[in-house]
């Protein structure tokens, strides 16, 4: 079973910096890519970032593109952190990690933000960006 807990969310005023963690507690092979989603209430879950296993390949929204970084730690892998500057009050959200299952379908440039590709969720975190 693998279960993905995310910390670091919180308030912050516009242009102004957080970080977002994500830990899965997973053996070793059984999480490769890992993602990050957006949520707003009464809104669809929205793609924000991903990250391959060896960490060579990010991909992220334009909304967010310039502005948020995604990251894996070399050491731990199956940790991943989202750096987010220069924030707006429209990336208010609940932030969630999220990981494919190992034997799901590669993700792709093209896929990379299809939620319903990710099979494991983390509970989500709160951020609020105040103007």
């Amino acid at each position: 079973q693998v279960q993905l807990v995310e910390t670091g969310g919180g308030l912050v005023q516009v242009g102004g910096s957080l970080r977002l963690s994500c830990a899965a507690s997973a053996r070793p092979g059984s999480i490769l890519s890992m993602g990050w989603f957006r949520q707003v209430p009464g809104l669809e879950r929205e793609f924000v970032a991903a990250i391959n296993w060896s960490g060579s390949d990010t991909y992220y929204a334009d909304s967010v593109k310039g502005r948020f970084t995604v990251s894996r730690d070399s050491a731990a892998k199956n940790r991943i952190s989202l750096q987010m500057n220069s924030l707006k009050p429209e990336d208010t959200a609940v932030y969630y990690c999220a990981a494919p299952h190992p034997d799901g379908p590669a993700l792709t440039p093209g896929t990379v933000g299809s939620f319903h590709l990710y099979d494991y969720w983390g509970q989500g975190t709160q951020v609020t960006v105040s103007s």
